[in-house]
């Protein structure tokens, strides 16, 4: 099932994220079932890893970090993250380009 990016009427765009701690690289690796996979360096401690979702996310979107919040699922692996400021469409283009074909 792929990912779903749901544009909000207040414009904001939610979207699952599959979060995986403790990575030795921080960033956006595909698709993980119905959700975004981010890995993260932190360990999901204090809200470690939560923020550096946030980072990694408004690093690959382009967009300040306050325009990236965790809606649901701040305790858990599986999360909903909405942002704004930008379409559904940018969003995915940005954070699941799609592979040359060739």
């Amino acid at each position: 099932m792929p990912v779903v990016f749901t544009a909000r009427p207040d414009g904001a765009v939610r979207f699952a994220v599959r979060v995986q701690p403790r990575s030795s690289r921080a960033c956006v690796d595909g698709e993980h079932g119905d959700a975004v996979r981010v890995r993260v360096h932190a360990a999901p401690v204090d809200g470690g890893a939560n923020a550096d979702v946030i980072a990694v996310l408004a690093d690959a979107l382009d967009v300040p970090k306050r325009d990236v919040r965790i809606v649901s699922g701040d305790t858990a692996r599986q999360k909903v993250l909405e942002v704004v400021g930008l379409t559904a469409d940018a969003v995915r283009a940005r954070l699941l380009p799609t592979p040359l074909s060739g």
